[in-house]
């Protein structure tokens, strides 16, 4: 389990399990957050508590923030899929550096061709200095 919070406090998220990978994405709302994102379902892998603000970005994804601090928090998908989850990733930045170090770095083109990149050895350790 890797446990997650903003700044303040105020927003919290639980991760069960180890993510296979860390999401850094190139996207033009990813690049400017500066996240990496572990992805499950809206409670099954992932749980998060707090009050959120969202920035609601075309008709797939939601951004939630802490209000009081201002810390990317998750995204969650607006669409459920076939079984009735919805789809949500939370920002490992927020949680304590020894707990994600290890986990390796997937490299995602959300900018120009959608696809995943190859892994390149790195892993969340290397993006922390």
């Amino acid at each position: 389990m890797i446990e997650g919070c903003c700044l303040c406090g105020e927003v919290q998220w639980r991760f069960d399990g180890q993510p296979d990978g860390a999401t850094a994405c190139n996207c033009t709302a990813c690049r400017r957050y500066g996240v990496l994102w572990a992805y499950d379902y809206q409670d099954e892998g992932i749980r998060v508590s707090g009050k959120t603000q969202a920035y609601v970005r075309g008709k797939a994804l939601e951004f939630h923030f802490c209000p009081s601090c201002g810390c990317v928090a998750f995204w969650r998908g607006l669409q459920k899929d076939k079984e009735g989850r919805l789809r949500i990733a939370v920002n490992l930045r927020l949680a304590e550096p020894e707990t994600v170090a290890q986990i390796p770095i997937d490299h995602f083109d959300g900018l120009n061709t959608f696809d995943d990149l190859p892994r390149d050895g790195r892993c969340v350790s290397d993006y922390w200095f």
